[in-house]
């Protein structure tokens, strides 16, 4: 009687601790690297000429964003994200703290993003003068605001999940951004060392999608069992013409 009582309370325990807020058992984790391949080409500068007050915000020629590259030519700016894999009917509460997207010397920063169904997106203007926020979206409604220097910030939602789409400024046609809406919130965009990490994904199979914004994208069928980490590494290159 004395060892039953004891495991009745060992499993009441082990259920609470199962059901404790914020703690995943057995959670799995994906991680890897994205590098680009072969020499990098050569990109002309943004051109900010059009708008001197946005010329005077550098010191110099502004490097093009659709491809930065870290040592080791680690790519930045690319969205990984499980596609597919996740357990029907499972719902993912979104964050209330906001994805924000800044318009700082005259460019969008950052310049790739990932928010969740629901998340609130902050859109700041950091520089002064005018400007414009226009997404251009399939499922979602379109966003399209003019924000002239006294406005500093507005917030949206969007309500759908929808595959990687592109932001634009009416007013400075070199600003650009990509934004992924998803369901779940099992994605990563890469910095310059281009590692990324998926997290807190339960034991299975999922097919995972890097993201590139002129290099294509990739996919991978990883399997991960309880409290496992794989790694799955992409490589990107310039098609070959």
């Amino acid at each position: 009687m004395r060892w039953t009582g004891n495991r009745s309370r060992l499993a009441a325990g082990l259920v609470a601790f199962s059901m404790w807020p914020g703690i995943a058992l057995a959670a799995s984790t994906i991680t890897g690297t994205v590098t680009f391949d072969g020499k990098a080409p050569t990109l002309k500068p943004l051109a900010m000429d059009a708008d001197p007050a946005c010329a005077k915000k550098h010191s110099g020629p502004v490097p093009s964003e659709f491809l930065v590259l870290g040592s080791g030519n680690t790519m930045a700016n690319a969205m990984v994200y499980v596609s597919s894999g996740v357990p029907a009917g499972k719902t993912y509460p979104p964050p209330t703290t906001p994805v924000t997207i800044d318009q700082n010397g005259c460019q969008y920063k950052p310049h790739v993003m990932g928010i969740m169904v629901g998340q609130p997106y902050k859109i700041l203007n950091s520089d002064g003068v005018l400007h414009n926020i226009h997404t251009q979206p399939q499922l979602n409604k379109a966003f399209n605001q003019g924000m002239p220097a006294t406005v500093k910030e507005t917030t949206t939602k969007f309500d759908k999940a929808e595959a990687i789409f592109h932001v634009k400024c009416d007013v400075h046609p070199w600003m650009s951004a990509w934004v992924g809406v998803f369901s779940h919130p099992f994605f990563a965009v890469t910095g310059t060392d281009g590692k990324f990490t998926i997290s807190g994904l339960a034991p299975g199979t999922y097919e995972i999608t890097a993201w590139t914004e002129r290099l294509g994208t990739q996919k991978a069928t990883i399997t991960v069992g309880a409290s496992d980490t794989k790694t799955q590494n992409f490589k990107f290159a310039v098609p070959a013409k």
